[in-house]
Parts: C-alpha cells; structure tokens; sequence
C-alpha cells in the first residue's frame, strides 16, 4: 500500500465543514479588489507581502487578534461582483485541491457598507457558487449563514438562512469573540431555526472552554461544535495515556456530535500549542465525531491538503485514518441523507479502496 505522501493526499476525495469564505481570499484578489472597490485600508499592495502580513497577524495566539486580520478581506467584500469572484475563487480552489463537499461559512450582515441587502449578498455567494461548480464540476458547494455573537443582527440571520434554504443555503452559526458572549445570547435564533427544522452549528469551545461548549449543546441545540477542541479539559489521560472523560466530554462522544477540528487555525490563536500537541490526536484515537477543517486558509496559509499532510506526519495516520475523517465529514454534513451517501458510496471510498 502506498503511504499518504502529500502528493497523492492531493489527489483524494475530500470534505470540507468549516472553512470561512472571507478567510480564504487570494492575495491577489484582495489587492485588486481594492482598487476596484476604493478600499484604501491595505497594509500592503504588493500581495505577496500581504499574504505574509496577513498571516504574521493571524499567528499571535489569541482568538480577538486572529480575527483583527479580516478587516481588510471583508473591506474588499462590499460589492455584489466582489463577492460573487470571492465565492467563484473559493470553490475553484477548494476543486483543484480535491474536495468534492464543502460547507462554506460567511456573515452576510458584514458585507453591507456599500449598500447592498442581506438577500443581494447571499444571491451573489450562491452565483459565484453556481459559476465554480459549472467550471468544476467534481466539487459540491454550500452554504452556513454566520451570524457574529458579538452584535445583535442573528434573529435576521436566522430568518435569513431559513428564506434561503433549499437554494444553496444549509445552515446557521454564530462566531466571533467567545469570552463574554456565550451563546445563549442568541437563543431566540436558535430556537427559530430549530423550529423550522433547519440546521445549526455552533462556534464553541475555540477560546472559551466548557461552559461554552454545554450552552451550545444543551441549551441551543447545536448539531456540530464548530473547533470544540477545548472538550479536552473534560478528559484527563494518565502518563500511560489512559484516558477518563468526564460527563460533558462521554456526552459528545456518545451522541456522536461532530467536532469541527482546525488544528493550523487552532495553533495560530492559541487554542492548541503545536500540530503534533492538538487534542485531534487524542479525540481520533478515543474515536469521537472528528473532522478535519481549514477554517481561514489565507489566514493560516493552509489548504485541506496540508491540514491532511500536518496531521499524517504528527500523528502517523494512514489512508485508513483519513478515509474515515473524510466519511467522518460527509455523514456529518447538512447535505441531504441521499446525497450524503452517494458521495460516500460513489466518490471516497473506491478512491480510497484503489489507494490500498
């Protein structure tokens, strides 16, 4: 059997869950955006030199400062036909990279400064969606509206993501600064979407620990954690690496909650120290819901590929490992339960089945 060099990794099926849509932007669009736009607010316009301005920003071990650094990718984002290139740009790269479904993630109210509606902005996320899946047509792309936990707009988010359902759109989330804004803020949108027996997922358990992730949970009925890593302060592991989880950690595991895991991002705002030190070991070997997820591949100049690679060689997985984190993603997905399985049926397992 052949070993998961990064060349043939970028050549497998891959699920994508949680991936920011103004967290991937090219350099070069950004900067050309700019002019177009009249966003005057670039630390650099030479987009090699901004790419690493970007990331020197984002790799500061602490969540508020790693999002400071989307100030300029939403600042270009404030037309219809920006936004609509971002979104065809996004599902473009994602395809050349192997992913065949990928659940993209954007907070319409952030892209309004120059007069668009919420309605316009989501329209031309899903052209630009509709335009990279014309051009190719191996990847399957689809929508989480974000709301921000930091301001009060997720009712009309909420309402949004459920008018918008059945066209592209899949789901609802809240993100953003987790200290001091737990997510029972906005249970009212929460309650709205179950209500109309539509999806959620929940940022909880990046930068704030349990309470989070048990608001999240138990309170507003979140389906998936988005990152949830810091579910490891339920699990205590002994120096013979036995491990004992607590309640709130055996409740995830046997409820089979997915766990959005961005082990790149995590490290660059603090949330884990290293790739090899990341609670994606851990939670794989005691075989929670885990998937694999990029979060903002500019920021953290990262790829699905990479996250695959990083993981391979912290952790020694194999074609077996990673089939599963794959299988992992799509069962895990908002995408219908037919869909679901002819993916996993049809697309990722003979391609794995052919690698061994």
């Amino acid at each position: 059997m052949s070993a998961p060099t990064p060349e043939l990794i970028r050549s497998v099926p891959k699920a994508l869950l949680h991936d920011h849509l103004d967290g991937g932007l090219r350099p070069r669009t950004i900067v050309e955006l700019a002019g177009e736009t009249g966003y005057a607010g670039l630390p650099a316009t030479d987009p090699e030199e901004l790419a690493a301005w970007v990331r020197r920003g984002a790799d500061r071990k602490d969540l508020v400062l790693y999002l400071e650094t989307f100030v300029h990718t939403v600042g270009v984002m404030q037309t219809a036909g920006a936004i609509r290139r971002v979104a065809r740009e996004c599902g473009e790269d994602l395809a050349d990279d192997g992913v065949v479904y990928a659940e993209v993630r954007f907070a319409p109210e952030q892209h309004l400064e120059m007069g668009l509606t919420l309605d316009e902005v989501v329209a031309a996320v899903q052209e630009g969606f509709a335009e990279a899946m014309a051009s190719r047509p191996a990847i399957l792309l689809r929508t989480i509206l974000t709301s921000l936990r930091t301001a009060a707009h997720s009712l009309e988010i909420a309402d949004l993501a459920i008018a918008w359902r059945d066209r592209g759109v899949v789901g609802f989330d809240i993100a953003g600064a987790e200290a001091g804004y737990p997510p029972t803020r906005h249970l009212a949108a929460f309650e709205r979407v179950r209500g109309a027996n539509f999806h959620l997922t929940i940022h909880a358990g990046e930068a704030f620990g349990l309470p989070s992730i048990w608001e999240a949970l138990q309170l507003c009925g979140a389906e998936r954690l988005g990152h949830g890593v810091r579910i490891m302060d339920d699990i205590e592991v002994d120096p013979d690496g036995r491990a004992t989880l607590g309640p709130l950690a055996s409740l995830v595991r046997d409820r089979r909650i997915p766990l959005e895991l961005c082990p790149t991002s995590n490290v660059h705002s603090g949330a884990a120290a290293s790739i090899a030190e990341h609670p994606i070991g851990v939670l794989a070997d005691l075989r929670f819901r885990v998937t694999l997820n990029t979060d903002n591949r500019l920021m953290s100049d990262t790829s699905p590929s990479k996250e695959m690679a990083q993981v391979v060689e912290a952790f020694g997985w194999g074609w077996e490992r990673l089939e599963w984190l794959t299988v992992n993603a799509l069962k895990s997905s908002f995408l219908g339960f037919d869909e679901r399985g002819r993916l996993i049926e049809d697309v990722v397992k003979p391609a794995y089945r052919a690698l061994r």
